[in-house]
């Protein structure tokens, strides 16, 4: 997806838009936006996680899943989503309608690393100059880390995908990239070192089919965000119950299975680097 499609699209949304009702302001329900989960057992997890957060914060809670970034975040500006779980490079590219709430921390870190993958029997495969002419399997459109990174050491190197690789597709999951490279799908592909770490501890059969070839510099881990129109009280609110999950059994048995540590309020300056890697791939 070009850049001016996308900042086209979210323009268009975030205009003032007749008989749309504000979701949630009077805190009877929250709308929460999620791409897949790669979870197995998904769905029940996000039962648990609901009924948590709607008893911590008092609210009633309700995740909503998109199988893309693109609807997630013209969601939360056409307000029928309070709040959703973004990538670093959605969030930059919509952060004057989003309020940054909560970031996760993955070992113990408020950071993670696009991790670029190959075949286990791919010895000679070292990097992305070893997956020229080769089929090359992206997460979402949008992710950092599955999309922007690689698309970004291309630029570096004056080629484009279609220019680099013979063929290339889109998985639109982190774990669907993993599992293309796994089954020959792909050569290789690019996918969050969280959901590949993860992955290696939960399906160590999937990810020994593969192998990390490269990994990139950290950057700021994909935050939770509301709508910047969210009533401040209640943003702070869930600011706070996001931050003290760790600091109660459910919370923390909630965070081991999501293989994280904890969230902390985050800084928008984390997400720095990645408007200047947009600035630099998507200029025109």
């Amino acid at each position: 997806m070009q850049r001016r499609e996308f900042l086209f699209g979210m323009a268009a949304l975030a205009l003032p838009q007749a008989g749309r009702a504000e979701v949630a302001p009077s805190g009877v329900e929250l709308r929460i936006g999620l791409t897949p989960v790669f979870l197995d057992d998904q769905a029940a997890f996000l039962n648990r996680w609901r009924d948590y957060l709607s008893a911590r914060s008092g609210l009633t809670v309700a995740f909503v899943q998109r199988s893309s970034y693109r609807e997630i975040v013209e969601q939360i500006l056409g307000k029928t989503l309070d709040m959703a779980w973004l990538c670093g490079y959605p969030y930059v590219m919509a952060q004057e309608h989003l309020r940054l709430l909560a970031v996760p921390l993955h070992l113990g870190r408020p950071e993670y690393h696009s991790y670029l993958i190959a075949r286990h029997d791919m010895a000679q495969v070292e990097g992305i100059d070893d997956l020229a002419g080769r089929v090359f399997a992206f997460s979402d459109p949008n992710s950092f880390s599955g999309s922007l990174y690689p698309r970004f050491l291309l630029h570096e190197r004056g080629q484009s995908a279609a220019q680099h690789f013979r063929r290339s597709f889109y998985t639109w999951s982190h774990r669907k990239v993993v599992e293309a490279v796994a089954a020959g799908l792909a050569d290789g592909g690019a996918v969050a070192g969280y959901v590949w770490e993860t992955l290696a501890r939960l399906h160590p059969e999937i990810t020994t089919a593969t192998r990390v070839v490269g990994r990139s510099p950290s950057y700021g881990f994909p935050p939770f965000v509301v709508r910047a129109d969210l009533r401040p009280s209640l943003a702070a609110t869930l600011q706070r119950v996001f931050v003290d999950m760790r600091d109660d059994a459910e919370g923390a048995r909630l965070l081991q299975t999501l293989n994280l540590d904890g969230f902390v309020p985050g800084d928008t300056a984390m997400y720095r680097s990645i408007r200047e890697m947009v600035r630099l791939v998507e200029q025109r």
